[in-house]
C-alpha cells in the first residue's frame, strides 16, 4: 500500500488527485490523506444549486467541488482531515463501509475517544456525525474516501450547506451543528491536523506491516494533477453545468438515500432525465437516465422499465414500486 500526504491545501487539486491515482496507479492500493482550505464537496450526483447557499460561499470565497463519487454534499476546512483508500474492484463488497473506516475507529478508541460506524457510512462519537464516507467502483479499482471533523469551522459548515428537508422528514429539524461535532473537544491537552494525520499515518503503517510505503509526488506528477484540476475539477461545467435544466421535479427519500429526478418533458415524451442524490452506485447514474429518454411520462410505462433493470446497481436496496413515486 502505497501511503500519500498530499501537498496541496487546494481543493480543487485534491478531487483532481483521486482521479489521477485511479488511472496512473490502477493496481496499487493506496491510502490519500489531504487537507482542504474552505470548500465544499458535491456528491457526483447532486444538483449543486440545490446544495449550497450559493450567496454566502460567493461572498466568502469557497471553492465548490463536484467529486466521481455519490452520497452528499460535505463541508471542509483546514480543520477537517480527509482519508481516500484506493483498492481493487471485487475485493470488497461496495455495500460495505466498514474495513476502511475501522483503522479510524481504531485508532480514535485507542486515543479514548468512543468513535464507532454507524448506519450507512457515518462514524459516530456520542450520537454526533464527525466522518460522513463515500464510495465508487470504476477503472477496476475502487475507492472509499472520508471526512474527519477535528476544529472545523460549525458556523461556516452551517451557513455553507443548505438542509434539504427531505432528509429529516421523519424529525424536526435541527440546525447541522447541532447534528455533527468536532473531535477536539475529545482531547483534553488539544491536538493538531497535522498530530492527528501522523498517528493515522502511524496506524496504517503498523496494520500493514512491510507492505506499506510513504510515497512522495514528483513533479511530473504535480504538473498532471494540476492541468487535470484547471480542465475539469476547476470549471463551471463540472462543478455547476451537470445540472439539468427541467420542467419536472420530485424527489423522495427511501432506504438507499434521497433520490432526486429531473425531467424535460415535451409532449409527453421523455426528453432528458437528470438523476441526482446521495445514494450510491457501482454503475454509472447516465445508462439508467438514457434509457427513460424517448419514453412516454406514463406510470405504467415507467414501471416497465424500472422492473427491466437491475436497480441495486445503481440506487442499493431499493424496489421499483418506491422508485416510481419518483415520476408521479
Amino acid at each position: 500500500m502505497l501511503i500519500i500526504d498530499s501537498p496541496s491545501n487546494n481543493a480543487y487539486f485534491n478531487i483532481a488527485f483521486e482521479e489521477y491515482l485511479l488511472h496512473q496507479y490502477p493496481g496499487e492500493e493506496i491510502f490519500l490523506l489531504y487537507v482542504n482550505a474552505p470548500s465544499i464537496i458535491v456528491g457526483r450526483f447532486q444538483n449543486t444549486l440545490a446544495e449550497i447557499n450559493l450567496d454566502y460561499v460567493t461572498k466568502n470565497g469557497i471553492k465548490v467541488v463536484r467529486r466521481l463519487s455519490g452520497g452528499g454534499a460535505v463541508y471542509h476546512d483546514l480543520g477537517n482531515l480527509n482519508f481516500s483508500f484506493h483498492s481493487k474492484d471485487g475485493t470488497d463488497d461496495f455495500a460495505d463501509f466498514s474495513r476502511f473506516t475501522q483503522p479510524v475507529v481504531d485508532l480514535l478508541n485507542k486515543l479514548d475517544v468512543p468513535a464507532k460506524l454507524e448506519g450507512r457510512n457515518d462514524l459516530l462519537v456520542d450520537g454526533k456525525k464527525f466522518s460522513g464516507n463515500a464510495k465508487l467502483a470504476r477503472n477496476g479499482k475502487m475507492i472509499q474516501h472520508g471526512t474527519i471533523l477535528l476544529d472545523s469551522e460549525m458556523q461556516v459548515l452551517s451557513e455553507a450547506l443548505k438542509i434539504n428537508p427531505l432528509k429529516f422528514r421523519d424529525k424536526a429539524v435541527k440546525s447541522a451543528r447541532a447534528r455533527v461535532t468536532n473531535l477536539i473537544d475529545y482531547f483534553p491537552g488539544g491536538i493538531t491536523i497535522e498530530k492527528f494525520k501522523q498517528l493515522l499515518i502511524d496506524q496504517i503503517l503498523n496494520e500493514n506491516d512491510d507492505n506499506a510505503a510513504i510515497h512522495q509526488l514528483n513533479p511530473d506528477e504535480v504538473a498532471k494533477i494540476e492541468q487535470l484540476a484547471a480542465e475539469k475539477y476547476s470549471t463551471w461545467d463540472w462543478n455547476f453545468g451537470v445540472s439539468p435544466a427541467y420542467n419536472f421535479n420530485k424527489a423522495i427519500k427511501v432506504a438507499a438515500g434521497f433520490v432526486e429526478l429531473h425531467l424535460d418533458v415535451k409532449k409527453g415524451v421523455i426528453q432528458k432525465a437528470k438523476i441526482f442524490g446521495d445514494f450510491f452506485a457501482s454503475k454509472p447514474i447516465e445508462e439508467l437516465e438514457e434509457k427513460f429518454v424517448g419514453e412516454n411520462h406514463e406510470t405504467e410505462n415507467i414501471r416497465q422499465i424500472l422492473s427491466s433493470v437491475k436497480l441495486t446497481e445503481y440506487f442499493g436496496h431499493v424496489s421499483p414500486d418506491e422508485l416510481l413515486d419518483l415520476f408521479k
